[in-house]
């Protein structure tokens, strides 16, 4: 036992949650590909399967986890398919079970967007303009806003923390202070004006796709940052490749919202802390016994030599223009 606050997360407690809030389980119960927090499918008596989420201890306030409900309801009430929270009778969607946090969401299918598809890049683009209309609306007072300096400072302290191998500390250390110079001055350009609620963490996995519609989970990342955050991960291959993703993603995005070409600009400077945020999340969540097993190659040599060289060609990317509205 590692003394972890999700050790003790074993199938009869989770269902011992889900029926403290009047759900009777039929003992069907499935772990699902989660690893920040802990989400089950959990069969229900005479009722479609739900998902339980379990909240990570001392990551969110529960101020804030009501804030991303809060978020998801209003998207949804504006016929945005976003997999809101549950609420019981008394309208609590937040539950409390041996000193975790839970919530229940109904169960959705559906497989990933296909990023080389225009109908698929166009029918995102109308879906997210319809999401940050609403996003404009109001601000958030809880969750947490972007500041590129901020998490670039505490992803390499973390990093740095007793993980990366002493050989390889220095060239670390050269890069990420180039990367610095590089992507402050950009990142400085994103004013409080900019700021709106989002997403945070629009990826393929977070988005199931079905009968032509996005049906979009886990806000569990919702923030104030530019409109880009939620637009930025949809693009991928060559440059050319990207420009025509763009083109068709923002043909539907504009639709409903509008954009501000400036903010192409970011685009590498969210991708270069994305990747360097991701080795630090792995190195702050080691101590969780589920990393180890899921990601064994991490923190080896070889690993964070490879995370050396994608940096390297990722600074690059830093130094070339943006990409074109075609």
């Amino acid at each position: 036992m590692s003394g972890h606050p999700y050790e003790a997360l074993t199938p009869e407690v989770v269902m011992e949650a889900v029926e403290s809030v009047g759900r009777l389980c039929d003992a069907r119960l499935l772990a699902l590909n989660s690893y920040e927090n802990r989400v089950y499918q959990v069969g229900i008596e005479d009722e479609d399967p739900l998902i339980a989420k379990f909240y990570r201890p001392a990551r969110w306030t529960e101020a804030q986890i009501l804030e991303e409900h809060s978020f998801s309801w209003e998207l949804a009430d504006t016929d945005i398919s976003v997999v809101a929270p549950l609420r019981d009778d008394q309208g609590r969607s937040l539950h409390h079970y041996q000193g975790l946090m839970f919530a229940l969401f109904p169960r959705r299918g559906g497989h990933p967007p296909e990023l080389d598809n225009p109908d698929h890049q166009l029918v995102l683009g109308r879906t997210l303009g319809r999401m940050h209309t609403v996003g404009k609306a109001s601000r958030f007072l809880e969750r947490p806003a972007l500041h590129p300096a901020e998490l670039l400072a505490e992803s390499r302290e973390q990093v740095l923390a007793g993980f990366i191998p002493d050989d390889l500390r220095l060239p670390y250390t050269t890069l990420m202070d180039d990367i610095e110079k590089q992507l402050l001055p950009i990142s400085g350009e994103m004013q409080a004006s900019d700021m709106i609620r989002v997403h945070g963490d629009c990826h393929v996995g977070n988005i199931l796709w079905r009968d032509d519609t996005p049906h979009f989970v886990d806000l569990d990342d919702c923030l104030q940052a530019p409109a880009i955050q939620d637009l930025w991960m949809f693009l991928s291959g060559e440059r050319h490749d990207q420009e025509l993703q763009l083109s068709e993603l923002m043909e539907g995005y504009r639709e409903f919202c509008d954009f501000e070409p400036r903010q192409l600009r970011w685009i590498e400077t969210l991708r270069t802390l994305r990747i360097i945020r991701y080795a630090a999340w792995l190195a702050r969540r080691w101590d969780d016994p589920a990393f180890p097993r899921a990601f064994p190659w991490f923190n080896s040599p070889r690993y964070w030599s490879d995370h050396i060289l994608e940096l390297r060609e990722q600074f690059s990317r830093l130094q070339e223009p943006p990409l074109r509205l075609m």
